[in-house]
């Protein structure tokens, strides 16, 4: 399905047969696209409907024009929802998709009713982390597939690259076929991210942060220090930051308790 926001296709999925719990919105991270839930849906959609969408400058909407930062992007999901008569949702995001997650929770409290971080943080990029961010702008420009496969190869450790190395390669594959002004907006979305600590720690429904020993994007005393700051549930899994790839079927057991 496609939803028309601002002259831009917004791409959506809308699976599951089941309706003993609310609906589920399930966002992708940076250079992915919905298809890394497609392990997920048949189970996660005996109980609920499973709506899963393409982020702005992914997948099949890859082609989306103008900025869209974390609001912009957050405004989407909105349309989605109201777009296909829905009212509430549960939502779980990976890594970029739980920034759009609690950028959504900020703008549309009512209409989140639990939501899961996945390998995400509620924090603000460091200023370090920012300075990465602008030279990563700038390697975009020059050498978009270099990027992109050095990006990827990235979040993996020696062992996994080794592992999933077919699955690797089809994101990489996938990731190739963005251009250089998306991938430069979104960038520039997660460096100019709101910090949602606060956000998160206000909201009263069912929250659930899962993060990777060994990510090496997000530090795990950090990660620890936040959800009892925020009041989340936390659950540490083995490997690093693509938990959906990794520690799947550990990742989907906990999935199962999203309400």
């Amino acid at each position: 399905m496609k939803l028309l926001y601002k002259d831009n296709e917004i791409f959506h999925t809308i699976t599951g047969t089941g309706h003993t719990k609310i609906p589920l919105v399930l966002l992708h991270g940076f250079l992915e696209d919905m298809t890394i839930w497609y392990d997920f849906i048949e189970g996660l959609g005996k109980e609920r409907q499973i709506i899963c969408i393409d982020l702005p400058g992914h997948g099949r909407s890859k082609d989306f024009s103008g900025p869209h930062g974390m609001q912009e992007m957050a405004n989407i999901v909105a349309a989605v929802l109201k777009d296909i008569g829905i009212q509430q949702v549960s939502l779980a995001g990976h890594s970029m998709g739980g920034y759009v997650g609690l950028e959504f929770l900020d703008n549309f409290p009512m209409m989140l009713k639990d939501i899961m971080l996945i390998n995400s943080t509620p924090s603000e990029d460091t200023v370090e982390r920012k300075k990465i961010r602008d030279r990563s702008i700038e390697i975009v420009g020059t050498n978009k597939d270099a990027f992109i496969s050095m990006a990827i190869s990235n979040l993996f450790s020696a062992e996994s690259r080794e592992v999933f190395k077919d699955e690797i390669d089809r994101l990489k594959q996938a990731a190739y076929r963005l251009n250089i002004e998306n991938i430069q907006q979104t960038l520039k979305a997660m460096r100019d991210r709101k910090d949602h600590t606060v956000t998160l720690k206000k909201f009263e429904g069912g929250k659930m942060i899962i993060a990777g020993k060994d990510d090496t994007l997000i530090e795990i005393t950090d990660i620890q220090k936040l959800a009892t700051e925020t009041n989340s549930d936390l659950i540490i899994l083995e490997k690093g930051h693509n938990s959906w790839l990794e520690m799947s079927e550990k990742l989907y057991k906990n999935m199962l308790f999203i309400d």
